[in-house]
């Protein structure tokens, strides 16, 4: 019992005496940071001014390439391949036949709904001639006339069934890939072949919400390739979506027009430029200037030997500097170094 309280005595001795240490370093230090600011009560900042300069509106976005139209082209019917006619990078027309399957059994069908028309329409013939002499009623011969337009019926659906057995193509392009080799014993909704046309393009990128507003329907872009740095397209925007994505941003379509060598490719680099030889009269400032970051609005102001903080409202990027549209004016001398220690109403010291 006797060595547990001395125990208990010495750790609240050691105690004491941490705590006594901690209060007379704090002193210390608050003493020091007194005396530091008796010495140096400003902060240094480095500055530059607010100022209005001639800008290029051109803005540029990235994005892939995409085909105008990609079909995956399926037979139509139940059979055996016996023919394809074309190989993949084929150039190929609307309606052309791709491939034809086994028609034996489809021709007889023909064959046979043909017969039934031939029968049907001799049986009318006669069953109009024995009305007209009494033989048979009229409801006798409004039922053969029911037969016949069946059978009529039946044989337009065996000729259609037998227009099934070619497997053609609804757009022109090239063949990007068959699916199938003589041979092969398809069923209605077998993929065969894929069509693809890049006789046009599109390119899809995305744009911010500063710059998009720029931007309209029908409007002409610079577009480009990165493998083919030498060349420039023209495109057309076809699309700008209602409604942003996640990170603010609007998808834009634009639709390029491939040249005669079809040397764009679905799945290259593009990059659009918008506002080609635009160029406005701005007021703007450094990117350094946001405390935080550009979406934050905020800058500090030198005034009267003071860090003033501005809430302003941020334009357009223009790569290290940034439209101001409101709350500054041009000649204000903004910190671009050193915010991290202010407060609004700081002294400051400006440094080159």
């Amino acid at each position: 019992m006797k060595r547990t309280i001395i125990t208990i005595l010495l750790i609240g001795a050691a105690l004491a005496g941490i705590v006594y240490l901690l209060q007379k370093n704090k002193a210390k230090n608050d003493s020091e940071t007194e005396q530091a600011a008796a010495t140096n009560p400003k902060v240094t900042v480095r500055t530059d001014t607010a100022s209005n300069k001639v800008v290029d509106l051109a803005y540029m976005a990235n994005g892939t390439f995409e085909p105008k139209q990609m079909v995956t082209v399926s037979a139509e019917a139940q059979g055996r391949v016996v023919r394809v006619s074309v190989d993949e990078g084929s150039q190929v027309r609307a309606g052309q036949t791709l491939a034809v399957v086994e028609s034996d059994r489809t021709n007889v069908n023909v064959a046979n709904a043909e017969v039934n028309v031939t029968q049907a329409k001799r049986d009318l013939d006669r069953y109009e001639s024995a009305f007209k002499s009494g033989g048979v009623t009229e409801q006798q011969l409004d039922q053969m006339r029911s037969q016949y337009e069946t059978a009529q019926n039946n044989m337009r659906t065996a000729r259609l069934n037998a227009g099934d057995v070619t497997i053609k193509t609804s757009v022109a392009g090239i063949v990007n890939a068959r699916k199938i080799e003589p041979g092969t014993y398809v069923s209605p909704g077998t993929p065969a072949f894929d069509i693809v046309n890049v006789s046009s393009l599109k390119l899809r990128v995305n744009v911010d919400e500063k710059n998009v507003a720029t931007l309209s329907v029908g409007q002409q872009v610079e577009v480009a390739a990165s493998v083919y740095p030498e060349d420039t397209y023209t495109g057309k925007i076809t699309f700008i979506a209602p409604v942003a994505d996640g990170s603010l941003n609007f998808p834009v379509e634009i639709e390029v027009q491939n040249n005669s060598k079809q040397s764009l490719k679905a799945g290259m680099y593009g990059t659009a430029k918008f506002g080609v030889n635009n160029k406005a009269d701005l007021l703007i400032i450094p990117r350094t200037a946001f405390v935080g970051s550009v979406s934050d609005n905020r800058v500090f102001v030198a005034r009267d030997g003071k860090a003033v903080e501005t809430k302003v409202v941020s334009g357009r990027s223009f790569g290290n500097f940034i439209e101001v549209l409101s709350g500054l004016q041009s000649g204000d001398i903004v910190v671009t170094s050193g915010q991290i220690n202010l407060m609004n109403g700081t002294e400051i010291e400006i440094i080159k």
